[in-house]
């Protein structure tokens, strides 16, 4: 079995294939950007961004039904300090 020759710093990592503009990936080595940890991060960020959207929009109904009890009752804190 062949394998490539860097393949140990690509332990656990998926080469994949992508389409980005050529002007953009020559800017990049340019300016000496690492694309693949570029994407890492840009993906991560928008997972984070997504996994809250979608926890958001999950508990839309929870979170809108505590709304309307704090404002006719009041917060747990409100009722314990008498504010």
């Amino acid at each position: 079995m062949q394998t490539w020759p860097h393949r140990q710093s690509l332990e656990g990592k998926r080469q994949t294939n992508l389409s980005i503009r050529a002007d953009l990936v020559e800017a990049a080595r340019s300016a000496g950007v690492n694309l693949s940890a570029l994407l890492e991060r840009a993906l991560e960020n928008e997972l984070v961004r997504v996994r809250r959207r979608r926890w958001r929009e999950d508990n839309l109904t929870s979170i809108e039904a505590y709304n309307r009890h704090v404002k006719a009752r009041g917060s747990f804190a409100q009722i314990w300090t008498g504010g």
